[in-house]
């Protein structure tokens, strides 16, 4: 999801198993250590990243970040609360969607102050400006440094708790405020609850937070227990604008705490930490005394980076330059902050219909990016964390069970129904095909298949595949009956070409036919007068006139570009990522076809984080995978040239490393399996091979390593003279998962010309 569309039409044991990489004799750093978090924290608002630097696990419910304010006093400038061109913090918060459209979380926001004799009844902290010369960060750990307080504050986290240390300078008296409502931009929490535990230490609560897409379901509730490691001398609660001394218990929409704690004649440090539950506070008690214990914040910052290293270690890298693997390695971070984890460490979660569950097995995640991260993030899921991604496919198909149909972005208890088309379907099917069965897919087959011959139930929670009935009946989506035609008439080909495939795999030979059919609907918007897709009415007339370069962001009110999305015509021409061959057949010739996709990238704005405009933008998913297309038209040295090409300008290490929203590590899982040398070809267990970046990579996959070679390595060498898959020469620009999913080494012998 696109922040265009918001902002212009009103993001150790593996260690042992991996044969040791480092780049050189002088840089042996660890991977954790390669980590920028700052990378895509800022850059164009309307194309940046979205990401955030703070403290998190992989794939944890709390996000400890800052919350930043603009000059202006704008808020969530970035969707994710940071935006690295803001001047001041507002406060630190603990929940938040990472490198999406969408603003969402925001839950109790912690800030420092110190109490001056001049403050009295001070409502909570105010914003405080920072410096990015006192700020640092690195996987599961940020700090900054107030000037105007002389005050640090640092961050890190478990998967369920953000823990708090605050160093206020001698002799001042330290003020720590607790915002129960908090919540990111115009975002919104009611029905808060706070109560003050003083000899626990502890506060406790609740809110309902209405988001960007938690609004669309009613509201997401989030339960907390807070715990100072040390007792306060004083508390003012408030709410509203009304502050009292003497509550012990505060109910309304505005509410919150400020703990007021004595002066010290030394430096002094204050440690608070706060546990998230969307179930209890009985279960937030419980995530806070089993993950967080008795352990020291240095202790549980180091087992983050822990957690991290041995993750991010699961792919090791020889080569490139220095910027290069600062990059990866953040890229791969970026790949793995979402989805989250849902459930509480008892197992218990909040289901899709709002009861709570049990989990058995599995844990359960929700926040998933479908619409952009099934091209992307999850074939590198499918990879390095096939548990992990076995876990999430279960959670879909109890989202299925539980809500009634597959969701299409997932986020927290409900859905949001965001984007189009069915990318939950295309997830399943591709992870099946490459092997992954420990789940019900019978069940998720059902549903699938119901979901793509019929329209969701009127007053249904879900939306379904939106024009499906007229999709069925003509073969496309008809311009005449619904927006978007021409993207819904795509995405659903790509969608039934996938549930063929897994029909077919599931024996189920009728719908394999009738789906393997489906996919082809792609054909029938295409005008071989234009060489276009174009909208097509119900009787069959292609609609004038074509303006191939408009953007849908900027034609307000979509007169010329309705039936598109996220894009334009151009864009859009090439969206057809299942069937690559058969895109390039639809063309006059296939010189045409590799002319005018070359052409295509040529006029791409060449530099990361640009306005973009109608040829190929890095941060457009419709388009993400077309440097690949070349393949099938047998110029693989145009897939390797262009690769390289997106590799170098259009990802970089500085706030402005992205091209566009990140969405959920779909344009960092892009950067990870391009700059390996393959790329996945959605709702298949086909890769298409590009251009190798490293000298040599080794990718831990299942129980043996995947080791890729670059035969005759420079850094300008960036054509592909030949592959062999474990010592056999291919014939072909393209691997199958089987071939590599039990390791090997795949070689890439490397020319400086085509």
């Amino acid at each position: 999801m696109n922040i265009l569309t918001k902002r212009l039409a009103f993001g150790a044991l593996l260690l042992c198993l991996i044969p040791p990489v480092c780049a050189d004799d002088s840089d042996p750093a660890s991977p954790v250590q390669l980590v920028d978090p700052f990378i895509s924290t800022g850059g164009n608002r309307y194309v940046c990243g979205n990401n955030s630097p703070g403290a998190n696990m992989p794939f944890g419910v709390v996000r400890l970040s800052p919350d930043t304010v603009s000059a202006f006093g704008a808020t969530a400038t970035n969707m994710s609360g940071y935006f690295y061109h803001d001047p001041a913090i507002l406060g630190f918060s603990h929940t938040r969607l990472c490198g999406t459209g969408a603003v969402d979380g925001g839950h109790f926001r912690v800030m420092p102050g110190v109490v001056a004799q001049s403050e009295k009844n001070l409502l909570r902290n105010p914003q405080l400006p920072f410096d990015h010369d006192q700020e640092s960060a690195s996987p599961g750990y940020y700090s900054v440094k107030f000037p105007t307080i002389d005050v640090t504050a640092e961050l890190t986290a478990t998967q369920r708790v953000g823990l708090h240390r605050y160093t206020f300078p001698a002799g001042t008296v330290p003020r720590i405020s607790l915002d129960v409502g908090s919540a990111l931009g115009r975002g919104r929490s009611e029905a808060c609850e706070l109560h003050l535990l003083p000899a626990a230490h502890e506060i406790t609560g609740t809110a309902r937070t209405f988001g960007s897409f938690s609004g669309r379901y009613g509201g997401l509730q989030v339960y907390f227990v807070a715990r100072f490691r040390r007792s306060w001398e004083s508390v003012e609660t408030w709410s509203g604008e009304k502050l009292a001394t003497d509550q012990t218990e505060v109910v309304g929409d505005d509410i919150g705490a400020g703990f007021t704690f004595a002066a010290a004649k030394e430096q002094q440090t204050i440690e608070l930490a706060v546990a998230l539950s969307h179930v209890s506070i009985e279960n937030a008690r419980e995530n806070l005394d089993q993950e967080l214990a008795q352990q020291r914040f240095d202790d549980i910052r180091t087992a983050a980076a822990n957690k991290w290293n041995t993750l991010l270690s699961k792919v090791q890298i020889e080569g490139g330059s220095p910027a290069d693997r600062e990059i990866f390695y953040t890229a791969l971070y970026h790949t793995m902050i979402m989805p989250t984890v849902f459930n509480d460490v008892n197992g218990q979660y909040l289901g899709f219909d709002k009861k709570v569950h049990q989990t058995d097995g599995f844990e359960y995640y929700t926040d998933m990016s479908l619409w952009d991260t099934f091209r992307t993030t999850h074939p590198l899921y499918t990879l390095l964390t096939p548990e992990q991604h076995r876990d999430m496919l279960v959670s879909l198909v109890k989202m299925a069970e539980q809500g009634g149909n597959l969701p299409r972005w997932p986020s927290g208890a409900g859905y949001t129904n965001s984007m189009f088309g069915a990318p939950a379907e295309v997830a399943i099917a591709e992870a099946y095909l490459k092997g992954i069965r420990d789940f019900d897919v019978e069940t998720a087959y059902r549903v699938m298949r119901k979901a793509a011959l019929q329209p969701a139930p009127k007053g249904a929670a879900y939306s379904g595949r939106r024009g499906i009935a007229d999709y069925v009946k003509y073969g496309y989506c008809p311009s005449d009956t619904m927006s978007k035609a021409v993207a819904k008439t795509l995405e659903y080909a790509s969608t039934d070409a996938a549930i063929g495939r897994l029909a077919a795999e599931l024996g189920h030979d009728e719908d394999a036919a009738l789906f393997a059919k489906r996919g082809q609907n792609y054909r029938n918007l295409w005008n071989p007068e234009t060489e276009y897709f174009q909208p097509r009415d119900t009787q069959g007339e292609f609609s004038t006139p074509l303006r191939p370069l408009l953007l849908t962001y900027v034609d307000i009110g979509g007169k010329f570009t309705d039936d598109y999305a996220e894009g334009s015509a151009l864009q859009w021409r090439w969206a057809v990522s299942h069937d690559a061959a058969g895109l390039a057949s639809l063309f006059s010739s296939k010189e045409k076809f590799v002319q005018e996709l070359e052409a295509f990238f040529a006029g791409s704005v060449p530099q990361v984080g640009a306005l973009p405009n109608g040829y190929y933008w890095q941060g457009n998913q419709p388009d993400i995978h077309a440097v690949y297309l070349f393949n099938a038209a047998g110029r693989p040295d145009l897939t390797q040239k262009w690769v390289r090409w997106i590799l170098k300008h259009k990802h970089g290490n500085g706030p402005n490393g992205l091209d566009g929203n990140d969405d959920g590590g779909t344009l960092s899982a892009w950067y990870v399996l391009s700059s390996l040398g393959f790329y996945p070809v959605v709702g298949t267990d086909r890769y298409e091979l590009g251009s190798p970046l490293w000298k040599r990579a080794v990718l831990q996959i299942g129980d043996q390593p995947l080791e890729i070679i670059a035969e005759n390595y420079a850094p300008d060498r960036v054509y592909v003279k030949r592959v062999e898959l474990n010592g056999k020469p291919l014939d072909r620009w393209w691997i199958a998962h089987h071939e590599i999913g039990d390791g090997g080494t795949l070689k890439f012998v490397m020319s400086d010309k085509p």
